[in-house]
């Protein structure tokens, strides 16, 4: 009896999980897009915004929008900075990056938070005595600092989904 009755809730173990009746909790995850008008690499976000603005005014606009004025951590990203700066079809030469100077001198920090773990600065930069503040260079993508109260477009960031 005993036998038959371990045989039974065995066989009813396997049928359980043949069936999908004890099946284990899966995390599913619902794709996001990013919103009409940015453009998405991997799992980011990154819109062009040509009204000049002061860095810190950038900045404030960006995160408004969700994000935070770009971060750029990879020779790739740049150049989707660098394409979506021109995809508008503006005569913008320049554009700020989220990348700025703290108060140790060339000790550069992201808006966002993220570690600077790029750069793509061109030849005798950074060079504080240009600003603390840093830009692209378009159409190539090299970067230079900038005084932070010059006012330029911008590209802001964001994570899909935010």
């Amino acid at each position: 009896m005993a036998f038959a009755l371990r045989a039974f809730f065995l066989l009813c173990g396997v049928s359980g999980l043949l069936t999908g009746v004890w099946s284990f909790p899966t995390k599913i995850r619902k794709a996001f897009n990013c919103p009409k008008d940015w453009t998405q690499l991997d799992s980011y976000c990154y819109i062009y915004q040509d009204e000049v603005r002061d860095f810190a005014d950038a900045e404030r606009v960006c995160q408004i929008l969700g994000g935070n004025l770009v971060s750029i951590h990879s020779d790739l990203e740049n150049a989707v900075v660098v394409q979506v700066a021109a995809a508008d079809e503006n005569d913008a030469t320049e554009i700020w990056i989220g990348l700025f100077d703290t108060l140790e001198e060339d000790d550069f920090i992201w808006t966002d938070g993220s570690l600077e773990d790029f750069t793509n600065f061109l030849t005798n930069e950074p060079n504080s005595a240009n600003g603390d503040c840093v830009e692209a260079v378009l159409p190539g993508g090299g970067w230079q600092t900038r005084e932070c109260d010059d006012e330029l477009p911008y590209v802001c960031i964001m994570e899909v989904g935010h």
